[in-house]
């Protein structure tokens, strides 16, 4: 009787024990668990307050953290997350936009790879905080991204809103004697490059033109990757294709791929860069195509469907010019759906 006693006791411990220790690891997952939510969220890479901002019609702006805060929690009216190489000319498209609709205005400009990522994973984490969020209006610079998001119930309308071009920056002079796309070939020089991972420069664009002079396996190193080296003289940039002007300006790059415009806005903060015009083969003026879309399911579609009408007006094609970007055709202007 009492080795019945006994085991009965040890088996009300085993359970209980098993219970709790059931529970324990339950209660330990939940953290993991959220870590892993947290985790599903596009990350913005440290020290990027300059492309996190809002603006106020009154010509106030906020940035960084508190800028994020302000669009997760409704405090703007209206937001759009579009390419980082449109960066410089936001401020100026924003406050003409406001000139007749006096919204708040939330702007994300990080390359558009991340801001697909960040409109189906639901939003992004910045300084290891989380804001889950979606914006009305996104920019992307290929058709094929535009459907993506069309895929995943994201993409609605779209505008071909401008063009862009490329070309190759150099240091002032050119002292490297740069001619063409041709001289990438050559080992002595220290080149950047925009990453092919989520830069659509050179994911859509610029690969394609390496591709096509036959460089590009010679400079990739059978890599597409950020933050990291191809052959020993050829790195690839870490978020924004603007690392390459700030290389030159360093001394430790000799030649990049940018868009026509990162010259224009170089030259305009008088950094010491020159530019190598490329044929239209190589800059592929014809064929960049930047596209805005309104978001489904986006908070402030009234808001998302004047803007992407705004596009299309005078005032915004000035804006754009203004920093050199090439203004879209009135058909192109027309918002449709995305086919």
């Amino acid at each position: 009787m009492q080795l019945n006693k006994l085991l009965t006791t040890l088996m009300i411990a085993s359970v209980s024990l098993g219970a709790s220790a059931a529970f324990a690891a339950e209660t330990a997952g939940t953290p993991a668990q959220a870590s892993a939510t947290a985790q599903k969220l596009e990350t913005i890479p440290a020290d990027k307050d300059e492309d996190l901002r809002v603006f106020y019609p009154d010509g106030k702006v906020v940035k960084g953290e508190e800028a994020l805060k302000l669009m997760q929690t409704g405090k703007t009216k209206f937001n759009i997350w579009l390419a980082g190489n449109q960066f410089f000319a936001m401020e100026a498209v924003v406050h003409a936009f406001q000139k007749h609709n006096k919204e708040v205005v939330g702007v994300v400009t990080m390359p558009p790879g991340k801001v697909l990522n960040a409109i189906v994973q639901g939003g992004w984490i910045y300084k290891d905080k989380e804001y889950a969020m979606t914006p009305d209006v996104v920019g992307q610079v290929d058709m094929g991204s535009m459907q993506k998001l069309k895929e995943a119930g994201k993409g609605k309308d779209y505008v071909t809103y401008m063009h862009n071009q490329l070309a190759l920056m150099v240091a002032k002079g050119n002292p490297k004697k740069i001619k063409g796309i041709a001289d990438l070939g050559r080992p002595e020089l220290r080149i950047m490059l925009p990453n092919p991972v989520t830069e659509g420069i050179m994911k859509i664009y610029a690969k394609k033109v390496l591709q096509e002079n036959g460089l590009w396996d010679k400079l990739s190193a059978g890599k597409d990757c950020q933050d990291c080296d191809g052959a020993p003289n050829v790195h690839f940039s870490v978020v924004h294709h603007r690392e390459i002007p700030d290389g030159i300006k360093a001394g430790t790059v000799d030649v990049g791929i940018v868009w026509a415009t990162e010259y224009q806005n170089a030259v305009a903060h008088k950094l010491p860069v020159g530019v190598v015009n490329l044929p239209e083969k190589d800059s592929l003026k014809n064929e960049v195509n930047y596209y805005a879309g309104s978001v489904a399911g986006a908070p402030h579609a009234k808001a998302a469907e004047k803007y992407l009408k705004f596009l299309g007006t005078a005032g915004a094609q000035k804006a754009y010019a203004k920093y050199g970007f090439i203004k879209a055709t009135k058909k192109e202007l027309v918002v449709r759906a995305i086919p």
